[in-house]
């Protein structure tokens, strides 16, 4: 530094100081002289209240403008002692006894005001009483209201108990007294204005006896000696500092020059600060471009750069995602990352104390002990280490830098940031695996919205294939009562009735498609559910493809729909059919598999537990590995004619009954599908049995039926008459309500069929109210959107589905025709009368 500069700096820094020096003489004069006059205006304001009170009891002051004012000035003079209290404990606990004071006084003036006003105000009115009382012609009347004022008159004087015991037996003499009507009103003004006063008077005389009480200047005095106690150190305090400033100033002096120094180590630090922050943002501009491809040559690009502004050989960044661990690294030319290190430097670095910023940062590392975390570090080559973790939760991500030839790195006390560095990385690598996962979703949105369409499509198209199935179950039950039981048009019946309730349950799936509940599950044979399968795969495949059935296992259960597991055997046999160009067949399997431990199985991991193998292969021309890739994508198909949802079905349904698909197949070597399905446990599974029990049959009770198409209404009451009841159909609901009101006992039950649009539970609910004993059945092909509570409200006391079966719908009616048996006969005993 030039001299000059130097000695004209410190001659204005000491003419600084014997400036402050001078100035300093009376430290806090004012601010105490304020506090006297502050305290001397709340004694002298205390006074002037007591005084106004006093005037204002003896009736000389008509109005209280005087004591607010005094009340004014008692709180400014407290304010203002408050304000130049400071923060003196001393001083502010003696100012908190005046305001405690203050308050106690303030609060008795204001019960003087407010009751002072009252004994004015009653003293006026009991005069007026008394003066009228006075004329009156009943003498009792007279002597009595004098004696009360003259009582009145002692208690004004003298509040005692005494003396207010007197004032109460005369109040009590007045009211017992007759008074003439004429003077009726006046007595009762004159006893309720004396009962006021002789509760007013000693209650004013009490808080004149504790206002005067309060009015002691032992508070004032202790302020006061509190305020001369301070002002007394505040001057002996200031010849004290003055010299205290010199010496200071003089050591300050010394400080500048000192610091002066630093100032210069200072803004290298800082130069090399801005260094390291334009390297900071010359990474972020990397990253806002950086792709999902591009992402780890920019990591090692800026990796490069940092290692370079501390001196280390190596630099790498390691994070944990899920199971497998990433990792970014980049060394100088000859020097190689040892074998496993930043792995082994991830699970390493939390056995250092990191501190709340989880920076580890040795300079040069020193080895101690054998099975020391330093010594692990000298182990992998490693002299001097810095490793940022990450700051909060668990520390499964770091930002290593090694130096491996120069023994240390370069000191720099700033490494926290180094942090801006780590989180850049570490955003830059999730950015881009998020950029990677939304492209992803994007697709798979794309492919929800393709397979919404078909749903909605499918959902549009069920209800009229439903009344297909109706008319086919319908007429094939009344087909199969003309024919001898056992023959061969008896078993074509069976297949077709067994054929149209798994079509009638592939509704009840479509119509569901769309809702995402959880369908109705049960036990299913395997065995059995091949068999019927066998049966409906027989008129479908093409002539030169033959099915058959090898090995199976008998007691083979699962737990599922058993029209989706049908809809998996069906497409995979009709995938395989119709890729066979050549006469062949088609061999289907069945077997238990015990996994002892997780196994992946196709695209799932399975296990443990028991499952069931289904195995559907074929002799075609097989798949090559890009294929095997597609095949269970929605719409992918090799074949023209080919919609691509048959596997895209099969791995659905699947993975709903959580099980999974296994694929085998090359080219022109063949195909084999496994399907592993949980195994449920054996019981003897039960055959479907479609004809109606005797014992469930009619007695001639009379059905009500409710069907807005006249053909199917008719199909209906053919059932109902084959099952022994008499049934009375109806396409109008005004037309139904009408016969019940016209024969109340005459229907047993009520049958209302499904209805497009659904107004079906608004039909019932109209039944109901009209005839609320009848039993009502609702026919609905699928029951997962009915809430209870809508059922309930509507009458509903059965459920069956629509299309009718009879051996279901026969079922139905014998439970609800038992269960109100009293009701009916209640209703016809009704009707009787």
């Amino acid at each position: 530094m030039k001299p000059v500069p130097t000695v004209a700096s410190f001659a204005i820094v000491l003419a600084l100081l014997t400036w402050l020096l001078l100035n300093g003489l009376n430290v806090n004069s004012a601010r105490y002289d304020s506090q006297l006059e502050a305290l001397g205006d709340f004694t002298r304001s205390e006074r002037g209240m007591t005084r106004e009170v006093l005037t204002a009891r003896t009736g000389l002051s008509r109005n209280y403008d005087g004591l607010v004012r005094m009340v004014n000035a008692y709180d400014d003079a407290l304010a203002r002692l408050r304000e130049t209290a400071d923060l003196d404990v001393e001083q502010t606990r003696a100012i908190d006894v005046l305001t405690a004071r203050a308050g106690r006084q303030e609060n008795l003036i204001e019960r003087f005001k407010s009751r002072n006003a009252l004994l004015q105000n009653s003293f006026a009115y009991f005069s007026l009483s008394s003066d009228k009382l006075a004329a009156s012609d009943d003498r009792r009347l007279v002597t009595a209201a004098s004696a009360l004022a003259a009582a009145m008159l002692r208690l004004t004087l003298d509040t005692s108990n005494a003396t207010a015991r007197q004032v109460q037996d005369r109040l009590e003499e007045l009211a017992q007294l007759q008074a003439p009507p004429a003077e009726a009103d006046t007595v009762r003004a004159l006893l309720t204005h004396g009962q006021m006063l002789h509760e007013l008077l000693p209650d004013i005389d009490t808080i004149l006896k504790t206002l005067i009480a309060e009015s002691s200047n032992r508070e004032q005095d202790a302020m006061l000696a509190v305020i001369l106690k301070r002002q007394l150190a505040a001057r002996a305090s200031a010849r004290k500092t003055r010299l205290l400033q010199y010496i200071t100033s003089l050591s300050l002096l010394c400080g500048l020059i000192y610091f002066g120094s630093l100032l210069r180590k200072r803004a290298v630090t800082l130069r090399r600060r801005a260094a390291f922050e334009h390297v900071i943002a010359n990474i972020s501009m990397l990253f806002i471009n950086s792709s999902n491809e591009r992402i780890a040559a920019d990591v090692e690009m800026a990796l490069h750069q940092l290692a370079g502004c501390i001196g280390a050989d190596r630099a790498y960044f390691a994070c944990v995602v899920g199971t497998t661990t990433h990792t970014y690294w980049w060394s100088r030319d000859g020097i190689e990352l040892e074998q496993g290190w930043p792995e082994r430097a991830l699970s390493l670095a939390p056995r250092f104390d990191g501190g709340e910023d989880g920076i580890v940062y040795i300079p040069k590392v020193n080895a101690s002990h054998p099975h020391d975390a330093m010594d692990l570090l000298a182990e992998a080559g490693v002299s001097g280490w810095l490793c940022i973790m990450a700051a909060y939760g668990s520390r499964d991500g770091i930002l290593g830098f090694d130096a491996v030839r120069g023994g240390a790195l370069t000191y720099w006390s700033e490494v926290s940031l180094f942090r801006m560095a780590f989180d850049a990385i570490g955003n830059a690598i999730r950015r881009a695996r998020l950029e990677g996962d939304k492209q992803r979703l994007q697709a798979s949105l794309q492919q929800a919205r393709r397979m919404e369409t078909i749903g909605t499509f499918a959902s549009g198209i069920a209800h009229n294939f439903n009344n297909i199935v109706g008319a086919i179950l319908g007429h094939a039950e009344m087909a199969d009562a003309r024919v001898p039981s056992g023959s061969r048009p008896a078993a074509n019946l069976a297949e077709i009735r067994r054929a149209g309730e798994r079509a009638r349950e592939l509704v009840e799936q479509i119509l569901s498609f769309g809702r995402r509940g959880e369908g109705r599950r049960e036990r299913v044979c395997v065995k059995t559910l091949v068999d019927e399968t066998r049966a409906l795969l027989a008129a479908s495949l093409p002539s030169h493809v033959k099915f058959e059935v090898g090995e199976t296992t008998e007691t083979a259960v699962v737990t599922g729909e058993p029209g989706q597991l049908q809809q998996v055997i069906l497409n995979l046999c009709n995938n395989a059919a119709q890729a066979m160009k050549e006469p062949g067949r088609i061999e289907l399997s069945i077997k238990s598999r015990d996994l002892a431990r997780p196994r992946s199985i196709g695209r799932s991991e399975l296990g443990p537990g028991r499952f069931v193998v289904i195995s559907v292969a074929d002799p075609g021309p097989g798949m090559d590995e890009a294929t095997l890739e597609r095949i269970f994508e929605p719409f992918f198909t090799t074949r023209p004619d080919g919609n691509g949802l048959g596997l895209a079905t099969v791995n659905e349904i699947v993975e709903q009954h959580g099980g999974a698909v296994a694929v085998q197949s090359k080219p022109d070597a063949g195909t084999r599908f496994d399907i592993w399905l949980p195994a449920g446990e054996h019981d003897e599974p039960q055959s479907a049995h479609y004809g109606s029990d005797p014992a469930l049959r009619g007695a001639g009770e009379t059905v009500l039926v409710i069907d807005t198409d006249r053909h199917r209404l008719l199909r209906y009451e053919e059932i109902l008459a084959a099952l022994g009841y008499e049934p009375v159909g109806f396409t109008r609901l005004a037309e139904a309500i009408a016969a019940c009101r016209a024969g109340y006992a005459r229907f047993d039950a009520a049958l209302v069929c499904h209805l497009p649009g659904g107004s079906s539970l608004d039909l019932a609910a109209a039944l109901h109210d009209a005839v609320p004993a009848l039993p009502i059945i609702l026919a609905a092909p699928s029951t997962r959107d009915l809430a209870m509570p809508s059922l309930k409200t509507s009458g509903i006391t059965e459920l069956v589905h629509h299309p009718l079966v009879a051996a279901e719908l026969a079922g139905v009616l014998a439970r609800s025709l038992v269960s109100s048996a009293t009701g009916r006969r209640l209703r016809r005993t009704a009707g009787a009368s």
